[in-house]
């Protein structure tokens, strides 16, 4: 079973230049999470899953850490799920900088860190 959060929007001061961590950006986050569930889905109880709720949570507490690279976010959020859900197989993380400093008209740079690595090909 895959729980999927995309598309959550976060503005943050995360960027390797001094400049971005002044300014801040627009950031966009997709996190797929891949489970076997233990118990029956049928019986419609949370606790047999994962909160996307939850997932929206634990990635805007790691946007609100300014940070250099856009990796280390990513990472530090899936630290966090499988923290919060020791029980998960595979999750993808993928944070998007919109409109980021590289001297030229760009929608968004991206990063996708996989646990555990290559696992889902989202």
């Amino acid at each position: 079973m895959i729980i999927a959060l995309h598309g959550a929007e976060f503005f943050a001061f995360h960027g390797f230049y001094p400049e971005e961590q002044k300014l801040g950006n627009w950031f966009v986050v997709d996190i797929d999470v891949e489970f076997t569930p233990t118990a029956n889905i049928s019986d419609d109880d949370l606790n047999n899953s994962v909160n996307y709720e939850q997932l929206y949570d634990i990635a805007c507490e790691e946007m609100k850490l300014t940070k250099k690279l856009i990796e280390t976010v990513a990472q530090a959020i899936i630290d966090e799920i499988k923290n919060q859900y020791t029980f998960v197989d595979r999750i993808q993380v993928r944070v998007k900088k919109m409109n980021p400093l590289v001297g030229a008209k760009t929608k968004y740079s991206s990063v996708t860190v996989q646990y555990p690595a290559n696992a889902i090909n989202a």
